[in-house]
């Protein structure tokens, strides 16, 4: 069975995390979530991301704000997709984050998501996962079917009432 870790740098990446978790369980998927401070506590780090593969995870998904530092790492030593969800800083609102993750050198990708946008995260590791697993597959086209339908609504609303009458209930 397919596994993710979902691994952030504080306590306070929480909020913005526990989407990627949510969307992981909306597809069944089974995932393992902890906080490790790549900067603070770097052989717990280490040994997380060298042993991850072996706890049979297939996908991480690492949050991180400022520097951003630990999807970067975790990719350089875990074999298989990492997928990076910077945190809005106050700071630098996350583009500090951002960038961090995005400017991976050649040969350690790390797959990037919008600021906060770990709800992403986890549709991306599923879609990853759905690669040879159709019945995962099939979930995901469901969701896909539900964010249409979900629209559509909407538009026909919009189309009966009218703009102006719509924004007032919105």
């Amino acid at each position: 069975m397919a596994k993710v870790g979902i691994v952030m740098g504080s306590d306070s990446d929480l909020p913005v995390m526990k989407k990627a978790a949510e969307m992981l369980e909306k597809f069944g998927i089974a995932y393992e979530m902890t906080i490790i401070s790549a900067h603070r506590m770097p052989d717990v780090f280490f040994s997380y991301a060298s042993q991850a593969k072996e706890k049979g995870f297939d996908v991480i998904i690492a949050g991180a704000g400022g520097a951003a530092h630990l999807p970067g790492m975790c990719a350089a030593i875990f074999p298989l997709p990492v997928i990076g969800v910077p945190i809005h800083t106050k700071t630098l609102s996350g583009v500090d984050s951002l960038y961090s993750i995005v400017q991976m050198p050649s040969g350690i990708p790390v797959a990037t998501v919008a600021i906060d946008g770990a709800a992403n995260a986890g549709i991306l590791a599923a879609k990853m996962l759905a690669i040879g697993n159709p019945a995962l597959l099939e979930k995901i086209e469901a969701y896909r079917e539900e964010l249409k339908a979900g629209v559509m609504k909407k538009k026909e609303k919009i189309e009966d009432v009218g703009y102006r009458a719509y924004m007032q209930e919105v």
